[in-house]
């Protein structure tokens, strides 16, 4: 489960106000919104890249609000999945479980496993930037998936892949979140995505959050 309870955040005259929302265990929610409206921020509370001015944050019945990133056993994959630029595949998906100091043996093991599971086995070798749009989002899912997180958080991981594989994307986020039984927080501007993905709709406007009901 991930839950705000009266969130609140402000940036000079921009503001987050009584922000209170459920994703409920083990399904898939997407919050959408136009550019600019704050879906990003929400996300980097959840992961404590950014400190509320209030309220608070929960994953399972945890209290997270004050916890550092790393307690958190969330997994991210941030917009065009912010590749370390220097390492490759491989490297870049073992590296939560190498700054974690796992045993080498534990770490290839993982990283086998993902890159079979996410169709990439045979890119470990390479570096970012020869990589297609769609094989540096694998990569980074990979990356996020290593340490076995029990949320997955994904901002617009798909806005700047074409249409075919979008929906090639989307097929496999919803079928290794369901696999692994994940509580995922999708933001997105994109209709087509919701409806594709969702288990739960959000929508953000004004700096409110409100459920969007199922049709």
């Amino acid at each position: 489960m991930i839950r705000f309870d009266n969130l609140a955040w402000h940036a000079g005259a921009f503001r987050l106000e009584n922000i209170s929302f459920t994703v409920p265990a083990g399904r898939y929610g997407v919050l959408m919104g136009s550019t600019g409206c704050g879906k990003t921020t929400l996300l980097e509370i959840l992961c404590g890249l950014r400190q509320p001015a209030d309220g608070h944050v929960f994953i399972g019945e945890r209290d997270v609000t004050d916890l550092p990133p790393g307690e958190r056993g969330i997994g991210y994959v941030p917009q065009d999945g912010a590749m370390f630029p220097t390492m490759t595949v491989r490297e870049q998906i073992g590296f939560a479980l190498e700054i974690r100091q796992r045993p080498a043996a534990e770490i290839a093991a993982r990283v086998k496993e993902l890159a079979d599971s996410l169709g990439i086995a045979h890119l470990l070798e390479r570096r970012p930037q020869h990589l297609s749009g769609g094989e540096r989002q694998r990569v980074a899912l990979g990356r996020a998936l290593a340490a076995k997180p029990s949320v997955l958080l994904l901002d617009e991981p798909l806005s700047a892949l074409d249409e075919e594989l979008r929906d090639e994307l989307a097929a496999l986020l919803k079928r290794v979140q369901r696999e692994l039984g994940l509580t995922a927080l999708h933001i997105t501007h994109s209709r087509r995505e919701a409806a594709q993905l969702a288990d739960v709709s959000f929508r953000m406007i004004s700096g409110r959050v409100d459920e969007v009901p199922s049709t």
